[in-house]
Formats: structure tokens, C-alpha cells, sequence
């Protein structure tokens, strides 16, 4: 072997050992890491397991699951009770405006629009008769579909109240 081959093989086993010792260095280096640092959970990442993971229902059986099941709905009554709607205005206007305009003004669902032909029949029931159709729904004999509270649960009968007096004011 010549000089020159021996110098460049000299050469090349020191980059292989100066690799050799930087891979080596990185893996305890990487094994440190490993040890030394906890695993980092992400709240999010945690709250959507949570979530996936939670039952679908509930299971009522017995006294005690009636009692349970009476508590989960005073319980979902409360929360609705809370929630007033548009704010607990008492203007009918307002009312009819946002929630029953789409229904009374164009028919739909066979609902009377606001002129004395489609209400005297009705308003000749009463109004105590109106009101209770507002609150707790009605299907007419015609087809017609009323649902509770004209679909918002958040309303109060005191709403509902001046709502249909509103209707009954502004008949043409």
C-alpha cells in the first residue's frame, strides 16, 4: 500500500469514529430526555376522551331511578326556567316578530293568518282556549300544527300571553 492510501484510510476511520461517538452521544442524550421529562396530557386532549368515552344515557330502574329520573327533569326545567326569552320582554310585537311571523304571516303549517276569517271561530272559544293552544300546542282537525309555546321553550306564559293578545289586537 502506498502512503497516500494509508494517510486517507487513517483519515476516514477518524470521521467514522467522530460519527460513531456522535450518534452514540445523541442516543444517551435522547434516553435522558426520555426519562427525565413527564408526559405532557393536554387538557383538550383529555376533555375529548372524556367525552368519547362517556355513557350515552342513563339507565333508570326502580324507585330510586324514578327518583333519579324526577331529579334529572326538575333539574332540566330549572336550567329552561333560567333562560327567558328575547331578553323577558313582554311586547307582543317583538314576539310575534321574531318567532311568529314565519308561521302567521304566510300560512305555514296551516296557521291562521292575521285576518278575522281564519280567528273569529277561534277567538269564539275563548281566549283562555287560545292561550292554552299557544302553551301547550294543538293539532286542528284541518291539518293545522301549533307546538308548544310556538317552538321556544324558553317563553313564559306571561309572554305567550301578550303575544296572542297582540294577534288578537292586529287582526285585519
Amino acid at each position: 500500500m502506498r502512503n497516500y492510501d494509508l494517510e486517507f484510510l487513517k483519515r476516514f476511520s477518524m470521521v467514522i469514529a467522530l460519527l460513531v461517538a456522535i450518534t452514540l452521544g445523541l442516543i444517551v442524550f435522547a434516553a435522558y430526555l426520555h426519562t427525565s421529562i413527564p408526559a405532557e396530557v393536554s387538557p383538550m386532549a383529555a376533555k375529548r376522551t372524556e367525552q368519547r368515552i362517556a355513557p350515552a344515557g342513563a339507565v333508570y330502574a326502580g324507585s330510586t331511578g324514578a327518583a333519579a329520573q324526577a331529579a334529572a327533569k326538575a333539574a332540566a326545567l330549572a336550567k329552561a326556567a333560567s333562560q327567558v326569552a328575547y331578553g323577558g320582554t313582554t311586547d307582543g310585537k317583538v314576539i310575534f316578530d321574531n318567532l311568529c311571523t314565519a308561521c302567521h304571516t304566510n300560512g305555514v303549517g296551516n296557521a291562521p293568518t292575521l285576518d278575522h276569517s281564519h280567528w273569529d271561530a277561534r277567538i269564539a272559544q275563548g281566549k283562555d282556549t287560545l292561550y292554552k293552544h299557544a302553551l301547550e300546542g294543538y293539532t286542528g282537525p284541518d291539518g293545522g300544527i301549533m307546538p308548544p309555546k310556538g317552538g321556544n321553550p324558553a317563553l313564559t306564559e306571561e309572554q305567550i300571553h301578550v303575544t296572542v293578545d297582540w294577534m288578537l289586537a292586529n287582526l285585519r
